[in-house]
């Protein structure tokens, strides 16, 4: 490598891949932040034994056997992110504490723009979008690294057998297997009613749904809001491993240990290929409004069957580009003065 253009060039090449390696890496690891350390990782030892790639693959196949390999070292450690409910029975609310479990139990929300690259295809964005839906990624950490590794590059990336038979140095036969035996244990998941479905781009049902979600969040209108929750719906709150089920227990908790909640602002997110919110409740000390969660909502029929708090701000804000404090809006201020 020895002039700066090929330096150039081949910088630019890498670059070319990172989001799109970010949402494999996110795929196989279940954590926004070490999918982003892995495809560093990643970029760095490409660059480093680029004069080793021998053009026997296109770059980009190369590059994903890099990742693959950094995400399976990764993952030896036996470490399987997962949702509240997929560790725990649900809580009634009257046995409802707060116990926090470490970061690296839960599987962590991401921003679509950070691991969706753009393509023209919409059947292809689809699929893309559906593969990092909170249930079908929780559905993929049950699944031991290496067949994880098969089931998105075969059913979400579309490679062929023979080729991620090369990409990890295996047999077609042995592909195959690997992905029956996936398939299997993701159908079992969905028979046990795991999927919402959120249409893409949300139609007009879900808009409104969404519009009178967050009246009634930011009015605090249990009322209201019990009549956009599914009978079935769960409410979870990451770090801490409590989750409920039933309108009658969410807002009961939203009227007691989150009572502090009224008042709230919500601004819109994308999440995981699903509607979510930037919730910001009254500061009390510094006026305005402090960052308190991004939530991620799973819709199904027309109700919203999953309301996933993720409540670790320090880190989920800055990865999405929020401000950590809103101002008061300055008629409030003309009210109150």
């Amino acid at each position: 490598m020895g002039n700066g253009t090929a330096t150039a060039d081949l910088d630019t090449a890498l670059e070319k891949h990172r989001t799109e390696l970010t949402g494999y890496c996110y795929r196989m690891l279940g954590s926004s932040f070490e999918a982003e350390d892995a495809v560093q990782d990643t970029l760095v030892r490409a660059w480093r034994s680029y004069d080793k790639f021998e053009g026997r693959s296109s770059l980009r196949s190369w590059l994903y056997r890099i990742a693959t390999n950094v995400c399976l070292d990764m993952l030896t450690a036996g470490n399987k992110r997962a949702r509240p409910m997929d560790l725990t029975e649900s809580t009634p609310l009257a046995q409802a504490a707060l116990s926090p479990r470490p970061d690296n139990t839960w599987l962590e929300p991401v921003p679509d723009a950070r691991v969706l690259p753009a393509v023209g295809d919409p059947a292809e964005a689809a699929v893309a979008k559906e593969s990092i839906r909170l249930a079908f990624m929780a559905a993929l950490q049950q699944l031991p690294p290496k067949q994880r590794a098969v089931l998105i590059l075969r059913e979400v990336l579309a490679w062929k057998a023979s080729e991620v038979a090369e990409l990890l140095d295996t047999t077609v036969a042995s592909v195959n297997s690997a992905l029956q035996r996936a398939r299997a244990t993701l159908a079992e998941r969905e028979a046990a009613g795991e999927q919402g479905t959120v249409s893409d781009p949300l139609d007009e049902e879900q808009q409104k749904l969404l519009e009178r979600y967050v009246k009634a969040f930011e009015g605090y209108d249990m009322t209201a809001l019990t009549a956009l929750l599914h009978e079935d719906a769960v409410m979870t709150m990451p770090p801490f491993d409590l989750w409920l089920r039933g309108p009658a227990d969410i807002t009961g908790f939203m009227t007691t240990l989150g009572a502090s909640c009224a008042g709230s602002r919500l601004l819109p997110v994308t999440a995981n290929g699903l509607p979510g919110f930037a919730h910001y409740k009254p500061d009390p000390d510094n006026g305005g409004f402090s960052p308190w969660a991004v939530q991620v909502l799973e819709l199904s029929d027309g109700r919203i069957t999953g309301f996933h708090c993720f409540l670790d701000t320090k880190r989920w804000f800055p990865l999405f580009g929020l401000p950590l404090h809103l101002e008061a809006e300055s008629e409030e201020v003309e009210k109150s003065g």
